[in-house]
């Protein structure tokens, strides 16, 4: 009865003076983890215990506490920071009760003066997928238990430093921009070792090495003239994340880890005017998996969070390019707010899109530079996956040339047409050679169009050497040569097999015809004829005729899919071909050059084959 009594009189004095009865404050962690000072007023998620009636305080010159809000449970507290005034410093902040205070320094950073610094990409780029797990161990100190190369959605062992020692094999190729898979945290998601389950959007995967590692990477692509182009995953987390059990604020996600919908993929219903709105939350409010939690962009402190958290990446890496996973799963006001920000702190950091769809309505609804729906996304490109679907259809399953003309023909939907990012082939689809049957005149066909259209040409590891699979994750297998025990390495001339080789040398050699010639990075592309199994387009610095000085080069590329050779006569009049009378081989280097008869181009075509003509 005694103890009854005194547990009554505890509680009751709790009750009525809480601050009795309060523990001390703890901050353990601190989103951002730093900031710059010149950037924008930054807003601080603190992660510790008793926070919740906590008094907090800065200690710092020109800095103050705009703000704060704390979760009921203690365990998150915001603080909205004025930094406009700051220079870079060190700050010390404390939060306090009656019971104690904590105290955590944080550091305000000069910004980088690097004129060079976060460059952007553009269409006189090519772009190198690397998943970074499956590329090359470079540094076997840091993998860790339960690493199985058998294991198809297993940890293989790649890295940083794996990435790093091949950088010259890169430069062979002709590569000037690397996009990897997402770099942060994963941990304890067993199978994401494609890093797009995050559960620390602030933390270098430790499968990958550590933060200066990606840095030191980031500096030695730099060194060599090589982009860097980050992937961020602002749609969906991890379900292993702290927040999916203890969110930072209510309405953090879209539904609960025990109530959320599935997301749906109909995306027509985004562009449709006369869709409910229900139509519209079916796919952005909906979990991509049950394992990949749906983030609350329309929250405001959700949005800022991650506005941020893409901030703080591009400063500290050095970043010039990011890629958008999922864009099309995620509000359009949010992009809206995410590149006014971007744009505004980084003018030249360019974006890119993923909208994973086959039809340039949908995937040109989501670009930047006009407003659908009232929205401008701002959004620099989309991935041109029309392109790709198109380039599968025509060359893998002998559909007509005539619907990639087609498909061409609707750039007219987009702002920038010129800026667009096409492949044949990433780490979502299966890889082109297998598609292909195993056909290398096929894949040589594939690969010289990727360099020779318009836009931005990306290229997934391994398509140039020919690498085969099916579909995830058949289409993620090691790159040969970058793990200990491979029976052969493909990152020289001297382990490559003779297929190998071949295709390496006829990738090499024209992305190398592309970055001496200007007009195939970004001369307008004027298309000329379209068959069932012939196209021929030229890339142009205008769309009228040779001038009289013949002062202006163009390349001509006549492409034939026939497993046969194919008469192809070019009419000159009218078009950028008009005037021209020389036409040299550019490659291959051997065979016949177009004779020019009664104002028209007649080329013999070889099967299989692409070919490409410098024209004066």
């Amino acid at each position: 009865m005694r103890l009854l009594s005194r547990f009554l009189a505890l509680f009751c004095l709790c009750f009525l003076l809480p601050d009795a009865c309060a523990q001390a404050p703890r901050i353990d962690k601190i989103d951002p983890p730093g900031w710059w000072a010149g950037m924008p007023d930054p807003m601080l998620l603190l992660h510790g215990e008793h926070l919740d009636h906590a008094r907090f305080r800065i200690t710092g010159k020109h800095v103050t506490i705009v703000r704060t809000q704390s979760s009921p449970n203690g365990h998150w507290a915001f603080v909205w920071l004025s930094t406009a005034n700051a220079s870079p410093q060190t700050l010390q902040i404390a939060a306090s009760n009656n019971a104690g205070q904590a105290q955590h320094s944080y550091a305000l950073q000069a910004r980088s003066q690097d004129p060079k610094a976060h460059a952007g990409f553009s269409s006189a780029d090519v772009i190198y997928l690397i998943m970074t797990d499956r590329f090359a161990d470079g540094d076997p100190g840091n993998n860790q238990p339960g690493y199985d190369r058998a294991a198809s959605r297993g940890w293989h062992g790649g890295d940083f430093a794996g990435i790093e020692q091949h950088l010259d094999y890169l430069k062979q190729l002709g590569i000037t921009a690397l996009w990897t898979t997402p770099i942060v945290s994963n941990a304890n998601m067993h199978d994401s070792y494609h890093g797009y389950a995050a559960t620390d959007l602030y933390a270098v995967d430790s499968h990958f090495g550590t933060l200066q590692d990606y840095r030191h990477l980031s500096d030695a692509l730099h060194a060599r003239g090589i982009k860097l182009i980050l992937d961020l995953v602002p749609n969906h987390i991890g379900v292993q994340h702290p927040w999916v059990l203890d969110p930072p604020a209510p309405d953090w996600f879209h539904g609960t880890l025990e109530h959320h919908q599935q997301a749906q993929h109909d995306f027509y219903q985004l562009v449709d005017p006369h869709a409910p709105q229900r139509a519209w939350n079916d796919i952005t409010h909906g979990w991509f998996t049950d394992a990949m939690p749906d983030l609350n962009q329309q929250n405001p402190l959700v949005a800022q969070y991650l506005i941020q958290n893409a901030l703080w990446w591009i400063e500290t890496a050095n970043v010039d390019g990011v890629r958008l996973d999922t864009f099309s799963y995620v509000d359009r006001s949010f992009w809206q707010d995410f590149h006014a920000t971007l744009h505004r702190v980084y003018p030249h950091v360019t974006t890119v899109g993923e909208v994973f769809h086959r039809d340039p309505e949908i995937t040109s609804f989501f670009a930047g530079g006009v407003a659908h729906a009232g929205i401008d996304t701002g959004l620099d490109t989309p991935f041109d996956f029309p392109v790709y679907f198109t380039l599968r259809d025509v060359l893998t399953l002998d559909k007509p040339m005539t619907e990639l003309a087609s498909v061409l023909r609707q750039d007219a939907l987009y702002p920038h047409p010129e800026r667009l990012v096409f492949f044949i082939g990433n780490h979502d689809t299966t890889r082109f050679l297998t598609d292909a049957h195993g056909s290398i005149p096929r894949l040589k066909l594939g690969l010289g169009l990727l360099a020779t259209l318009r836009g931005t040409p990306q290229i997934y590891s391994g398509d140039e050497i020919g690498m085969t699979g099916g579909a995830d994750p058949d289409n993620r297998h090691d790159f040969p040569g970058g793990f200990a025990g491979d029976v052969h390495s493909a990152f020289a001339a001297s382990g490559r097999t003779r297929a190998e080789q071949d295709l390496f040398t006829w990738t090499s050699s024209l992305l190398a015809l592309r970055s001496s010639n200007p007009v195939l990075q970004s001369g307008l592309e004027q298309n000329l004829l379209a068959t069932n199994n012939t196209f021929a387009f030229l890339r142009t610095p205008v769309d009228t005729g040779c001038s009289a000085d013949h002062s202006s080069e163009r390349v001509l590329i006549v492409a034939n899919k026939a497993e046969k050779s194919a008469p192809i006569d070019l009419p000159m009049q009218q078009t950028a071909l008009a005037g021209c009378t020389e036409f040299h081989r550019l490659a291959p280097i051997d065979g016949s050059a177009p004779a020019i008869r009664n104002d028209q181009v007649h080329i013999e075509e070889p099967a299989e084959s692409i070919t490409l003509y410098s024209v004066r």
